[in-house]
């Protein structure tokens, strides 16, 4: 089964899916060969099949954008990485929208209070943007701290979800 490729329009800019089937394995605003240099060594020998939306994924991208905050909550996700990565992926999952947690609680939360720096590595590592809610992971004080794409659009979804 092929994966499905798509570019969706947002406020922030152009979002990159890639899925397959019905999980997403990468979402970026940047370029479709960093969101393919993302996946994992066996997605990457998959062939890619362009399309002008994936279902399901794409709906509820745009149901988020049009002010459904929580709908990016069913979108299954699945990206490469180490146990501590996939454990902070999976605490940012949890911080719904309107909500910031700091780099210290998302490293508590992930299982080690002491991890703080591993914790923003997984920030600057998730390959799955805005579904994976690394912009709702802020400095403690509440200071917006970095964002991959410009703290501009951190700050613009982060305003979007009313957690500003």
């Amino acid at each position: 089964m092929p994966l499905f490729l798509t570019s969706h329009k947002t406020p922030i800019g152009t979002l990159n899916l890639i899925a397959h089937e019905d999980v997403l394995l990468g979402a970026n605003l940047s370029t479709l060969s960093a969101l393919k240099a993302s996946l994992d060594e066996e997605d990457r020998t998959r062939e890619i099949k362009e399309m002008k939306s994936i279902p399901i994924i794409s709906e509820l991208i745009s149901d988020y954008f049009d002010g459904d905050l929580g709908a990016l909550d069913a979108i299954k996700v699945r990206q490469p990485g180490a146990h501590f990565s996939q454990a902070a992926w999976k605490a940012m999952r949890k911080v719904k929208a309107g909500k910031t947690l700091s780099y210290a609680d998302l490293a508590e939360r992930a299982g080690s209070a002491a991890a703080v720096r591993a914790a923003g590595s997984a920030c600057a590592k998730n390959a799955i943007v805005l579904v994976v809610p690394c912009h709702r992971i802020v400095k403690t004080g509440g200071s917006l701290g970095n964002y991959a794409y410009g703290l501009n659009k951190k700050e613009w979804l982060l305003r979007f979800e009313a957690a500003l």
